[in-house]
């Protein structure tokens, strides 16, 4: 345990309770080599900023250590060394390296407002099952990065890709149910598309900036209960104004059912409350899938639409009439068509259908395969 303390500030040591507290009023900069290192709580109601040099250590054999007060402190190097973990009541930034060498960083699951910051996607090491925040980690900056997220005794990493310009994403991992209050997600609430939405555990990401994001899985993450293959793994999004699961697709999957990561396509994190793991359908399970719309010219519903389609690399639609005749096919289909006639066989083309009911096949490539929804669709004026 290192037992060092080299700066210049204006600061008063506080009582709270038994345990005195470091409290910083003042201007506080940490030039060079300068060291510092935090034996007990630390307030800073005072100016820590981002130009700090050195390094700020938070140390403890017994007690939890503590970081509150009215401002974030800045650090440029950090390191958390207390055996009965930190706990932040106000943001911590670090602008260089933060070392993991005991004890986890709790922050507020409730509150996103208070976390550990890295800015300029810094770097740090030592994360693992024991050693890594517990609640919320933001990141600054334009290079690829792993949050060291995790729940109690569990590391559950979530990684962004590198970003056209500089960025701010936050996020947090919970060892939670979804369908479960406060939250209730519903995990049966999903697109047409989605098998299975894991009950076991979710993510939090915060962002404006559209990007890809890398969920892990492990032993705890019952991957088996949504699919036994992890090549139908998907990321997937809770829509609050929607009050479902929306597919954000897969770009890549690796792993086995005991660990791995799936990686979604591009989406802004903030069109979603939570993210998490889900599965599409296997091949040949998708029949009967009914839907209805209703091309009549007002604003809403004009279109046959199939959730998620857009998540699939290719796919072909076909409708028939009563009698079996076709009356619409497409290639590569957008979700454009307003149920008019194109088939074939068709003798008065684009015009359009009478109200009734239709039948579809829907051939989908997922990329690991093909799969085929059938059902039947009502046209209503």
């Amino acid at each position: 345990m290192k037992n060092f303390l080299s700066m210049m500030a204006f600061v008063m040591p506080m009582f709270l309770g038994a345990q005195t507290a470091f409290h910083n009023f003042g201007e506080v900069k940490l030039h060079g080599d300068a060291n510092v290192g935090f034996h007990t709580d630390f307030i800073n109601d005072g100016n820590l900023d981002n130009n700090n040099e050195g390094l700020a250590g938070f140390y403890s054999d017994n007690d939890i250590r503590s970081i509150s007060g009215n401002n974030r402190a800045v650090f440029n190097d950090v390191e958390i060394d207390a055996v009965n973990d930190v706990e932040l009541y106000a943001s911590l930034g670090v602008t260089n390296d933060l070392s993991f060498i005991n004890g986890k960083v709790f922050t507020s699951r409730d509150n996103s407002n208070t976390s550990l910051d890295f800015i300029n996607h810094n770097v740090y090491a030592g994360e693992d099952d024991q050693r890594h925040v517990d609640g919320y980690v933001s990141v600054t900056g334009s290079n690829n990065f792993v949050f060291p997220v995790g729940d109690d005794n569990s590391l559950r990493p979530m990684m962004l890709s590198t970003q056209g310009s500089a960025s701010t994403f936050k996020g947090a991992y919970f060892a939670i149910n979804p369908n479960n209050a406060p939250y209730n997600y519903d995990t049966a609430q999903k697109q047409i598309f989605l098998d299975n939405v894991s009950n076991t555990e979710f993510w939090d990401l915060e962002g404006s900036t559209e990007t890809r994001v890398t969920l892990t899985w492990d032993n705890n993450s019952d991957i088996n209960d949504i699919s036994s293959n992890i090549n139908l793994l998907r990321v997937v999004g809770w829509s609050e104004s929607e009050g479902k699961w929306i597919d954000l697709g897969r770009t890549g999957v690796s792993g086995n059912l005991n660990a791995g990561q799936v990686t979604s396509n591009i989406f802004t994190p903030n069109n979603y409350t939570v993210i998490t793991i889900g599965s599409e359908f296997s091949n040949g399970v998708l029949d009967n899938v009914n839907l209805i719309f209703t091309p009549n010219g007002d604003p809403t519903n004009e279109t046959l639409i199939f959730e998620g389609l857009e998540q699939f690399s290719g796919n072909s639609l076909t409708i028939f009439n009563r009698w079996g005749n076709v009356v619409y096919e497409a290639v590569d289909y957008k979700n454009d068509w307003r149920g008019e006639s194109t088939g074939r066989a068709t003798i008065n083309k684009k015009k359009d259908l009478p109200v009734g009911t239709y039948f579809y096949t829907l051939d989908i490539d997922t990329g690991d395969g093909s799969k085929t929804q059938r059902g039947w669709v009502y046209i209503h004026r």
